[in-house]
């Protein structure tokens, strides 16, 4: 690999996107995960400690346990004696991505625990013991897929009776890929390690030569997306244009008609082999996705899909993907977002409902759904640099996304609904567990979504205590932020170095300290507050108080040239707020919510004495703000009105009950 790419690779972020390398790359340049450290016993350095002392490794017990290491050696052995055969008794096809997503995290929390132990072994032995299973059971041409290999000819039902047929219905052989490359470049950046990237350029070799346009390939989509945005990781990783191709491949095809199958009449279309294809809403491939406006299907297959759009916007330069991606999220964020940051209304197909149908006790609203949106998000930030995109992000991070994984990492939901009857309680694991597993690779990647570089300016997007050093204009930048955010707005911002000279330092303004609740008209305050924030430079002892106005891009821009002892004090109001919903949201007519900073609030059943399903909150309360210790972490509460109200996110950590977001008003 020449020096031009290892400069991409040292700036390639492994659980996002990736740095700018020419007019075709993201306008921002993202932070790497391993320039960032998140200052233990935080807010977010208890969730990564979390991850570290019992995510992670739940994660790869239960890949011991419920025999994911199994399916690897017997395909092993298959693969050195072919006449050696097995049945086939996983219980889905994409198994093989819960050792994937686990060897992800694993990799950036080598970074910010590098002396982990798993089972008494060290993190990084233990990795490379799970990457040699993997490695064994990869058939000589590059194909992996233990589903199949472990018995050709009787495969795991959902497989198909060969490579691929099957791929746009349930094998998910692409979706497998797609989190095997994620995981392979997180672990080379972390590690500098090529055992598990080279595994991943193998299967994505076999791929490329086996799927696509030209005569003798199949001419298949993935059924379940992710592989897009893993080929363009690779890419990236290598340098190897023929992945990037692929992953627009993928796209392109979507939406489209084989002339050789039968037209079904709206249910899609059906091949020789009996398996319905390419055009149904539920894996968004109703028409071309440079023409969708709307979105709609798997709400996860829609946000890999979406951030992959992105993807390869940015690097191919396509602009029609990015008109595309810009209509999809105006949809998103103005008539299908959950004030929680959850998407996906519709338990029957996991999917997203129609404009405004956003139930709240049957909301669906699946982790990793959550999870794919702040993959989109980060990508559309990059993209268009505004604030916008990280006030949802920050929405979705703060609350649909850490709802579903305990504070202690050791349980689990799989929707996240915004009311309760009861009849929801945390699992330690599921039979499918991408849910736990995505948690397992997700939270440790946290860091990387702090900071962000455009040429001479440096993005603050996130508040979180830790310290960095980041690359502004090629030279070292050392930032140290210390916070107990999200509890109260106050924010220090302190330069140990500076190497840059002159650079602008952007802080993003929250939407919600400017007032407003989400980038369009779905919600809004329904108080009469107004809050404010102020910021203060100190230079030399001296402190300048600013009132900044906010450019159109929604940030605080200080621009000098910095020193080290330079330091920037934020200080944004956190007052509970009363939010209410668009009236064509038919669930929240006539009730409100609470939210505090970026922390939405819900009543929950052990803090109340009467039903919470019929809490009232009688006109602008005044809250008087608590303590409460759950799950051996302390949260903050509101009381007013006879309710008490906890973090959203804190829920069913106390027993089944119920539990209300929106509440009655009048």
């Amino acid at each position: 690999m020449n020096k031009f790419l290892f400069s991409l690779l040292a700036l390639l972020i492994a659980g996002s996107t990736y740095a700018k390398t020419d007019k075709s790359g993201y306008p921002i340049t993202p932070v790497p995960f391993t320039a960032v450290k998140v200052a233990p016993g935080s807010f977010w350095g208890q969730r990564l400690q979390a991850s570290r002392d019992v995510t992670i490794p739940l994660a790869f017990s239960k890949c011991e346990s419920e025999h994911r290491y199994d399916n690897f050696l017997q395909a092993a052995e298959h693969v050195k004696n072919p006449s050696k055969t097995f049945e086939v008794t996983m219980g889905f096809p994409f198994d093989d991505t819960d050792p994937y997503k686990t060897l992800e995290g694993a990799a950036y929390l080598m970074q910010t625990h590098p002396n982990a132990l798993i089972n008494g072994e060290p993190i990084d032995q233990y990795c490379d013991r799970v990457i040699g299973i993997i490695a064994a059971a990869q058939e000589p041409d590059g194909y992996l897929y233990t589903a199949r290999t472990q018995n050709p000819e009787k495969p795991m039902s959902w497989s198909g009776n060969k490579r691929w047929v099957a791929v746009e219905d349930g094998s998910h052989e692409l979706y497998n890929l797609g989190h095997l490359c994620e995981a392979a470049v997180a672990h080379y950046n972390a590690t500098g390690k090529r055992n598990l990237l080279d595994i991943a350029i193998r299967f994505a070799d076999c791929v490329c030569r086996e799927i696509g346009p030209k005569p003798g390939q199949a001419n298949v989509v993935p059924g379940h997306q992710i592989a897009e945005m893993g080929l363009a990781k690779l890419y990236i990783a290598t340098g190897n244009r023929k992945y990037l191709d692929e992953a627009k491949y993928f796209l392109d095809q979507r939406g489209t008609v084989n002339p050789d199958w039968q037209n079904l009449g709206g249910g899609g279309y059906r091949d020789a082999d009996g398996y319905i294809h390419r055009t149904n809403q539920y894996s968004q491939s109703y028409k071309p996705v440079t023409e969708q406006a709307e979105a709609v299907g798997h709400a996860v297959r829609a946000g890999y899909m979406y951030a992959g759009m992105a993807d390869v916007a940015a690097l191919t330069g396509d602009e029609r993907y990015i008109q595309a991606i810009d209509r999809i999220w105006e949809n998103i964020v103005g008539k299908k977002y959950y004030l929680t940051g959850g998407v996906g209304a519709c338990g029957d197909g996991e999917r997203f409902g129609d404009d405004y149908e956003l139930p709240n006790l049957t909301a669906y609203c699946e982790t990793c759904a959550a999870i794919a949106q702040v993959y989109l998000f980060y990508r559309l930030f990059l993209l268009h640099g505004e604030s916008k995109y990280y006030d949802v992000l920050e929405r979705t991070l703060y609350n649909g996304v850490i709802s579903g994984i305990s504070i202690d990492g050791g349980r689990f939901f799989y929707p996240n609904p915004l009311e309760s009857n009861g009849n929801y309680e945390r699992q330690p694991w599921f039979g499918c567990a991408c849910c736990p597993s995505n948690a397992a690779r997700f939270i440790p990647s946290l860091p990387q979504y702090i900071y962000a570089v455009k040429d001479k300016s440096l993005y603050v997007n996130l508040f979180a205590s830790g310290e960095a050093t980041i690359k502004v204009s090629g030279k070292d930048v050392s930032l140290k932020q210390e916070t107990n955010y999200p509890w109260n707005g106050d924010i220090t911002l302190l330069v140990e170095k500076s190497k840059a000279g002159k650079f602008a330092l952007k802080m993003r303004i929250p939407g919600w300290a400017r007032n407003q609740v989400v980038p369009s008209d779905l919600y809004r305050y329904a108080d009469s507050k107004k809050t404010k924030y102020s910021v203060t430079l100190s230079v030399e002892s001296k402190e300048k108080t600013i009132f900044p106005e906010i450019t159109d891009d929604g940030y605080c821009t200080i621009t000098r040239k910095w020193k080290a002892g330079d330091r920037v004090q934020i200080h944004f109001d956190m007052e509970p707020r009363l939010v209410c919903a668009n009236t064509k949201v038919e669930a929240d007519r006539g009730k409100v919510a609470v939210e505090r900073g970026p922390l939405v609030y819900c009543a929950e059943w052990p803090d109340n004495s009467s039903d919470v399903l019929n809490g009232l909150i009688d006109g602008e309360p005044l809250f008087v703000l608590g303590k409460k210790k759950i799950a051996q972490t302390e949260v903050v509460t509101l009381t007013a009105d006879g309710l008490t109200l906890i973090p959203y996110y804190a829920w069913a950590h106390r027993g089944k009950g119920n539990m209300a977001v929106w509440l009655k008003h009048k």
